[in-house]
């Protein structure tokens, strides 16, 4: 039989924050790999066109509008999952917001601070641990994947609350993948850099910016959705196996140029 590492048929796959942006792009791709998808969104109505999108492929598709930020949410909407899908095998918690506003630190209000940190931070945890729970207690354990960001390893002026974040999801994955390998549970984190998404939205309408930043990244150009397709289809899939503990930069090139 031929070698088909990246063949998804018979996965069933959940994605927070996988109505839109990299989230649906990674989604799309995974689902096109013969995965069935479970998308969580707080927004009803793109959760139902992202379910158009990928049903389009020949999957099963179950949309929930789940707030991450909500533990009994997290955990109702993990268990209506699987009695509705059997199982899951993968795990991408990836839902998000952005916390800059365009104020200094010294301004940051803690109201703000602490809205990030609850779906950042709090909504990953959550969302983690209910994963956790779930391929522990079943053979062929899984795969969990976070979303954190370039603001975790590098300053991110003005973001002090959303970069605290992601560098904490760094830390969680990398506690994850030691306790969990028992398991046959592996982890990692993607680390997205600049990327055309609503969460960018400011940056790319910003003249200066594009002048300034964007020729540091050697790709030239912004990143897209789709472009984390690949990276997501390898890590549900059993290529990435024995590959755990990581943190991936998707950036075109950025970070080291």
């Amino acid at each position: 039989m031929a070698y088909q590492p990246f063949d998804l048929s018979g996965k069933v796959i959940l994605v927070t924050g996988g109505n839109r942006g990299i989230g649906l792009g990674m989604a799309d791709a995974m689902a096109q790999a013969g995965a069935d998808l479970v998308i969580w969104g707080s927004n009803a109505e793109r959760n139902a066109a992202a379910k158009t999108r990928l049903e389009a492929h020949g999957n099963r598709v179950f949309a929930q509008q789940v707030d991450v930020s909500s533990e009994q949410a997290v955990v109702d909407g993990f268990a209506e999952a699987v009695t509705a899908m059997g199982r899951i095998d993968s795990v991408f918690a990836n839902a998000g917001v952005g916390g800059a506003k365009n104020r200094s630190f010294m301004e940051t209000p803690s109201e703000d601070y602490r809205r990030v940190l609850s779906v950042n931070l709090d909504g990953v945890f959550f969302t983690l641990r209910e994963a956790g729970r779930h391929m522990s207690q079943r053979e062929g354990g899984g795969s969990l994947v976070a979303t954190a960001s370039l603001a975790a390893i590098e300053g991110a002026a003005r973001n002090q609350a959303y970069a605290a974040t992601k560098g904490a999801v760094i830390s969680m994955i990398r506690s994850c993948a030691v306790e969990l390998a028992r398991y046959g549970v592996r982890a990692n984190a993607i680390l997205p850099g600049w990327i055309a998404t609503d969460m960018t939205a400011a940056a790319q309408e910003n003249d200066a910016f594009t002048r300034k930043v964007l020729p540091r990244v050697p790709a030239r150009r912004w990143g897209e959705p789709e472009d984390f397709g690949g990276i997501a289809v390898y890590l549900a899939s059993d290529a990435s196996r024995y590959h755990s503990g990581d943190t991936l930069v998707i950036d075109g090139g950025y970070a080291v140029f």
